[in-house]
C-alpha cells in the first residue's frame, strides 16, 4: 500500500541508476559552467578549481549515498557538521572564492537530493548560475597587481615624497604606496608599493599576495 502511494507521487524507496546518472550529469554540467567559464573569467587562485570540484562532487556523492537507503537523521546533521568545518584559510582565497564555494555546494545539494521533479532541479541550477553571471561582472574588477616591500634609507617629512622617491629608486612609478614602518633610530622607512602585473607574469588575486622585499640605499 505504501509503495503504491509513493509510486503515485513519483517517489521510490531507493534511487535508480538512471536517476543517479541523470542527476550526476546535471551536476557535472553545472559545475563545468560554474568553474570552467564563470570562475575563470579573471585570474584567481590556481587551487580554487580543484577545491570547487572536490567539494561539489564530494557532496553530491554523499547526498546520493545517504538517499539510497535508510539513514538516521543524525547522519544528515553529521554531514552538515562536517561541511561547517570547511574553511578557506589560505591568504590567496578571497570573498569571491568563498561565494563560488557556496554556489558549488548549493548546486550539489540541488542535484543530489532525490525524489524531486527534474524540471525543478534544472530550473534551480539555471537560476543560481544566471545570478552568478549577472552579479559577478569581470569589468568591475581591479587590474591584477603585485606588491613589493621596500626599505628606504631615509625618513620623509611628507608622504607624497615617498611615491616619487620609490619611482626614482625602483625605476617604475607605483600605483600606490603604503607606509608599513618608520624607524627613527635607523632612519629607515619601510613601505609596500603596488605595481601592475606585466605581460607574462603570473597574476593571482590582488590582495594579499606574496611580497618581495628589497632594501634600497
Amino acid at each position: 500500500m505504501l509503495a503504491s502511494v509513493l509510486a503515485a507521487k513519483g517517489i521510490t524507496d531507493h534511487l535508480t541508476v538512471t536517476d543517479v546518472m541523470t542527476r550526476g550529469g546535471l551536476d557535472v554540467l553545472a559545475l563545468l559552467i560554474l568553474v570552467g567559464w564563470l570562475y575563470r573569467r579573471r585570474p584567481s587562485a590556481p587551487a580554487m578549481p580543484l577545491v570547487l570540484a572536490a567539494l561539489n562532487i564530494g557532496l553530491f556523492a554523499a547526498m546520493s549515498t545517504i538517499s539510497s537507503g535508510k539513514f538516521p537523521a543524525g547522519v544528515g546533521f553529521g554531514l552538515f557538521g562536517i561541511l561547517s568545518l570547511v574553511r578557506l584559510r589560505s591568504a590567496a582565497f578571497t570573498l569571491r572564492d568563498v561565494a563560488y564555494t557556496f554556489v558549488a555546494l548549493v548546486i550539489a545539494l540541488c542535484t543530489g537530493l532525490p525524489h524531486r521533479q527534474m524540471w525543478l532541479v534544472v530550473v534551480l541550477g539555471a537560476v543560481v548560475l544566471l545570478a552568478v553571471l549577472l552579479v559577478d561582472d569581470p569589468k568591475s574588477y581591479d587590474p591584477p597587481t603585485r606588491t613589493v616591500k621596500l626599505t628606504l634609507d631615509r625618513i620623509y617629512p611628507e608622504t607624497a615624497l615617498i611615491a616619487h622617491d620609490v619611482a626614482l629608486r625602483f625605476g617604475q612609478a607605483p600605483l600606490s604606496v603604503e607606509v608599513d614602518e618608520v624607524d627613527y633610530v635607523r632612519e629607515t622607512t619601510r613601505v609596500s608599493a603596488r605595481y601592475p602585473v606585466q605581460p607574462g607574469e603570473t597574476a593571482l588575486v590582488p590582495q594579499p599576495e606574496p611580497r618581495e622585499e628589497l632594501t634600497l640605499s
